[in-house]
């Protein structure tokens, strides 16, 4: 158990920025709402898993839509009570702590101010250890939890309560109202015991992200190494390409941001070429026609002077960027896991294959 407090959620910020993989949404539009909760309210308690007890519920907190949405409509600021009292009513019971669903930018903001505005803990933990776009994909649909009861508000106070037959059919609906919401909305969803939070959960991914956002921070200090040799060694990447954004192609359908980002070689990489396709995350890197890596891994674009990350909505001609590759939570490579975030989910005509044998020069 310890504190969060402003200076903490810079740090939160910047690392889930990393880890949200290109998504999760812009992380200074977070930070800020996390920020503003946190100097009205104060504090709020981060709890380990193994703190909650058994039987306790505890809900997730997370903004759905297209991330550039966002940016536009912002947050009214009574979403989180709504959706707290939608699922307390609907349980009988009072929510004993929030949790964060994915890592990103926004979604592992929102969640802290939640709990700041309403007084409640936040748990570290949450169910991707980094953003997917669709509401499915997380590790407790692997482990059969249910994503309904879920609440979903928009800011102007619409709100709707979804029970589904399955977790695919919850993102089928949810989108749709979305949609009609205008492209973003609050939700809660996947409440579950603490039994089961700890079972399926990715534990320590806020105090993982608060680790990341400090060594980005610090990375020209270290001693010993370059600036890049050292953020490749703290986030345990590889280095897929290094180049300057010549074209980007993107486009909002069905409240995701698709999209293709290409990249014109420089430095070690000078005369080749690369591309990164998205889908709100990041899904493959091809570099020279290669495939180096593909979704569930992680593949992240970073500024090659700061190693600041730079989500799909922030791409722009230009840019000098690394594109750098991070491993997936285990649970992802299993046979569930695939089936639910590899790339044949996503169209991509490729089996997965792990970023370390891909690098190593695995076939595609």
């Amino acid at each position: 158990m310890r504190k969060i407090g402003i200076a903490e959620v810079e740090d939160i910020a910047l690392g889930a920025a990393l880890l949200g993989a290109g998504g999760g949404g812009d992380p200074y539009i977070g930070k800020l709402v996390a920020m503003g909760a946190l100097k009205e309210c104060g504090p709020v308690t981060l709890l380990d898993p193994q703190e909650v007890p058994d039987d306790a519920l505890v809900v997730p907190i997370a903004m759905m839509g297209a991330p550039t949405i966002l940016g536009e409509k912002a947050i009214g600021g009574g979403e989180y009570k709504t959706l707290y009292d939608t699922v307390s009513q609907f349980f009988g019971k009072p929510i004993y702590a929030f949790m964060p669903i994915e890592a990103g930018g926004v979604n592992s903001m929102l969640p802290i101010a939640a709990a700041a505005r309403l007084g409640l803990p936040l748990v570290d933990v949450d169910g991707m250890g980094r953003a997917f776009p669709e509401l499915q994909m997380v590790t407790f649909t692997i482990g059969g939890v249910s994503a309904t009861p879920m609440a979903l508000t928009d800011e102007k106070g619409n709100s709707a309560i979804f029970r589904t037959i399955t977790n695919k059919w919850t993102e089928e609906l949810a989108r749709a109202v979305t949609m009609s919401c205008g492209g973003s909305v609050s939700v809660s969803l996947y409440p579950m015991e603490g039994a089961v939070m700890k079972k399926y959960g990715v534990c320590g991914i806020v105090t993982r992200s608060q680790k990341l956002g400090a060594a980005i921070r610090q990375v020209k200090q270290v001693q010993g190494m370059t600036p890049e040799e050292a953020f490749l060694s703290f986030t345990e990447g590889f280095k897929l390409f290094k180049g300057k954004i010549c074209d980007v192609l993107r486009e909002t359908r069905g409240a995701f941001n698709f999209g293709k980002v290409v990249l014109e070689g420089i430095q070690e990489d000078k005369g080749r070429s690369a591309f990164v396709e998205f889908q709100n995350e990041n899904l493959t890197c091809t570099v020279e026609g290669r495939i180096v890596a593909t979704t569930p891994d992680l593949i992240c674009l970073v500024d090659v002077e700061t190693f600041v990350p730079v989500p799909t909505d922030a791409l722009k001609y230009g840019k000098r960027v690394m594109a750098v590759g991070l491993k997936c939570f285990p649970l992802w490579r299993s046979p569930e896991g695939i089936a639910l975030v590899g790339p044949r989910y996503f169209g991509c005509d490729t089996d997965y294959i792990p970023l370390e044998e891909r690098c190593k020069g695995g076939k595609d």
